[in-house]
């Protein structure tokens, strides 16, 4: 049967609810089947107890709420924001209040029996929970699909009239939990109609307890329908970060009096106007002020999550906050211990020109294009028609290499010890964004980091100097883990950061409001509809395990940038927001069809 808790053998073989408990209406059927049963091989369709149930419950509740009739003892369903789906589903003398998060396919749920103020555990498996509470929190998920909602209505419609034909019921009835199934149980291939569910083997959901209750951990931000007995709407109590404008934010988390150079106050990021400040920037900044006094102050972070979703914004906000320089490394596969701690590189002349012969007496791009034969007389007093750009670039190699020649058995040869930005952020106390660090092909490079992220510790150059971490030096490290060449990070490094975040897409509202600040588009409604397309390509190539590009803020940027020159969103999508996304050809034609003809048809 399915793969599933939700969907064991087990689940299948329990009574049926009145009125379909007739035993002609259990086993498998050859018809009843939903549209998303015809992927591969079509199999029979069954009632399923628990689905049932929550379908029952659900059209209980539509139905008296649309009636305006009181709905004391039918359950609610909810949604706290944008994050979480929330429902009391009520039965035999109990209420199991569930959380669901559509993102990552998590269960919370706790079983309050009548009068009691504490839950017990709610765990899914044979003689123990159904799984029907879990179910009828999916119910406004199920409902996003058209197949699912004409049949929903057809199900009230007989439930409101006292079922005048069974048989017709029945039908309708299995094909929803024919739906139900098979967009759980085949999410990856069903497309965006795919429901993911992540339970555990074990079919102990995470407990919802009533402290986490009491602490607005988890409240209705609003019903949709029924009133909530033991999940109150707007109940939120947790502390939520100050909201800050830029002139609230910028320089008000500085952690010492120092006063900074004008070479170094050019260096701390100025923020553009368009720039919301993110929770999670505040919190660094927070941290990092308010630890400066303690033994062992914050000063090193983490950010991890997909392109384009701010990190490095982030990072340079921070350094906005703490008013302090900014500086970056970006890592690469090849990337050894040397690239981070600094390197001896060949001195060049320090004489008055700085450059080891003066530019001025070297012949321009554009003249060595315009007529060749003449700069080659320039350099060497001789004149001839047949030479051409390579042979007057031959020529000036050999007289750079004769002058360097004659320089350095002048002078002898000198090098000069280079810090790099992550020495110099440590030396001097700046932040600096270590970018991609998980990319470093060698597992060892990172570990010898330790010592710099260690704080108030010392670092030996290759020079014999040892470098004191400046206490305001701050390392926020940006990273993807889930891209291609990234690999996972040392558990050492990840021990010294003392915050981690993982900053997550942002939703549909905020990248709007994002791409039209930067961009300056006006018009929202485009916006949003070009925005619904990226997203539905950034899931699209992930369902069908398309890794060899990217879809995410920053093609989004790029495809409204261009459709305000070509006023064509179509022809804008095909080389920014598509193209992106992969270099097959075929991927490319899948998302187009899939995602992007949704919304928009060429212009022919």
């Amino acid at each position: 049967m399915g793969k599933s808790k939700l969907f064991e053998s087990w689940s299948f073989k329990m009574e049926l609810p009145k009125p379909f408990d007739d035993p002609k209406y259990s086993g498998g059927k050859d018809f009843g089947h939903s549209k998303y049963n015809a992927v591969g091989s079509v199999k029979k369709a069954s009632l399923h107890a628990p689905s049932l149930r929550a379908l029952l419950a659900y059209a209980k509740l539509v139905s008296e709420t649309e009636a305006g009739n009181d709905t004391t003892g039918l359950g609610a369903i909810g949604h706290q924001d944008s994050t979480y789906r929330i429902a009391e589903y009520i039965s035999a003398n109990k209420t199991d209040c569930v959380v669901f998060n559509p993102g990552t396919g998590k269960f919370i749920s706790g079983r309050f029996p009548n009068g009691s103020d504490h839950s017990t555990p709610y765990t899914l498996g044979i003689g123990n929970c159904s799984g029907s509470a879990l179910l009828f929190a999916l119910m406004p998920l199920f409902e996003e699909d058209t197949e699912f909602r004409d049949c929903l209505s057809d199900f009230k419609d007989a439930f409101r009239q006292g079922w005048p034909n069974m048989d017709s019921a029945f039908e309708t009835a299995l094909t929803l939990c024919d739906n139900m199934y098979r967009r759980i149980e085949n999410a990856v291939n069903v497309g965006q109609a795919g429901i993911k569910v992540a339970i555990p083997a074990s079919g102990n959901i995470s407990n919802l307890s009533k402290l986490a209750i009491d602490n607005g951990s988890y409240a209705p931000t609003g019903s949709v329908y029924g009133d909530f007995s033991i999940l109150k709407v707007g109940a939120r109590s947790t502390a939520q970060a100050k909201v800050y404008s830029l002139g609230d934010f910028v320089a008000q988390f500085t952690l010492s009096q120092r006063t900074l150079s004008a070479r170094e106050e050019a260096m701390v990021p100025k923020l553009p106007d368009w720039y919301i400040i993110p929770k999670e920037v505040v919190r660094v900044c927070e941290h990092a002020k308010l630890t400066t006094t303690s033994s062992q102050p914050m000063r090193n972070f983490l950010f991890r999550g997909e392109a384009g979703t701010g990190k490095t914004m982030g990072a340079q906000a921070i350094a906005a906050g703490l008013h302090l320089p900014y500086t970056l490394m970006t890592c690469s596969a090849n990337t050894e211990i040397s690239d981070l701690i600094g390197q001896f590189i060949p001195d060049a002349d320090q004489g008055e020109s700085g450059h080891v012969f003066a530019d001025e007496e070297l012949p321009r791009i554009s003249d060595i294009i315009m007529h060749p034969p003449s700069v080659y007389m320039a350099l060497t007093g001789e004149y001839d028609d047949s030479k051409t750009e390579d042979d007057v670039l031959q020529k000036l190699v050999e007289i750079a290499v004769g002058r360097l020649a004659v320089k350095e058995e002048q002078r002898g040869q000198h090098i000069r010890y280079v810090d790099t930005p992550l020495i110099e952020a440590i030396r001097h106390g700046y932040v600096c964004e270590l970018q991609e660090p998980s990319c470093i092909a060698n597992p060892g490079v990172l570990v010898g980091l330790n010592s710099l992220l260690d704080n108030c510790q010392a670092i030996t150059l290759p020079t014999g100097e040892r470098v004191q971490r400046h206490p305001d030096a701050v390392i926020v490290v940006t990273t993807n883990s889930d891209y291609a060449g990234c690999r996972d990070m040392n558990q050492s490094i990840i021990s010294r950061m003392d915050l981690i975040y993982d900053i997550n897409s942002p939703d549909l509202c905020t990248m709007v409001k994002r791409v039209m600040n930067v961009t300056g588009c006006t018009d929202e409604q485009e916006t949003t509809k070009m925005a619904m397309v990226v997203r539905d390509i950034a899931e699209r190539c992930h369902q069908t395990m398309i890794t060899d590009g990217s879809c995410g803020m920053r093609e989004l940027k790029a495809w409204v940038l261009s459709t305000m020159i070509t006023k064509d969103p179509y022809e804008s999508a095909l080389s920014t927001v598509i193209a992106s996304a992969s270099a097959d050809p075929d991927n490319r034609a899948d998302l187009i069809t899939t995602c992007l003809e949704k919304q928009y048809l060429r212009a022919y």
